[in-house]
């Protein structure tokens, strides 16, 4: 089963931290939410609204930063993504955890969390903070065409920038490197047409 190869994919590797500077970083969380819809799998990503104070107008996964109030950074990938999205904890299973990266402008440490979640959802959107709603199956994020990387520098650092299109929309920054990251571990290795349930 698709789920339960994700699963093991995810829990036989040791997690690593990648960072590009050794400023401090604030502890975040998003959710790879994974769902099958139209018979092809998918993976949820949100646009952010302008009005946010980071990564504003950016495409991304649902979540942010940790909270005290928070149990643990998979807490805080679910309420995120139930306060972003309106997908309720109980109704995600996770699989498992993506390294953890570190962002150049914002300072975060990103903790991401693949999770699979029913469908058809009822996703409720909240229009402070999103945008819109932009669902990826599977086949086009294992398109290698779909991905660039270009030398770029930031806060003083140089380097390769990571890129991810899908029809008229672009991913850059630590969501296209997670993206990779999940499509080079997992995806690859499996059949995208079996059910994710």
């Amino acid at each position: 089963m698709f789920k339960e190869e994700l699963r093991r994919i995810l829990a036989q590797r040791e997690k690593k931290v990648i960072l590009f500077s050794d400023k401090p970083l604030r502890p975040a969380a998003v959710l790879i939410p994974i769902y099958k819809k139209d018979g092809e799998c998918h993976v949820l990503l949100t646009k952010r609204t302008e009005e946010l104070e980071y990564h504003k107008g950016q495409i991304c996964f649902p979540g942010g930063s940790h909270h005290e109030t928070d149990g643990s950074l998979k807490d805080t990938a679910l309420r995120e993504a139930y306060e972003e999205v309106g997908i309720r904890p109980e109704d995600v299973e996770i699989l498992g955890e993506l390294d953890g990266f570190g962002t150049l402008t914002s300072n975060f440490l990103i903790t991401p969390f693949v999770g699979v979640i029913p469908y058809p959802y009822k996703f409720v959107v909240s229009e402070h903070e999103i945008d819109e709603l932009v669902e990826v199956p599977l086949s086009a994020l294992a398109d290698d065409s779909n991905y660039w990387e270009e030398i770029r520098s930031a806060e003083g650092v140089t380097g390769k920038a990571s890129f991810f299109k899908y029809k008229d929309k672009v991913v850059w920054g630590a969501t296209a490197r997670i993206l990779k990251q999940f499509v080079d571990l997992t995806i690859k290795k499996i059949d995208d047409n079996i059910d994710p349930k």
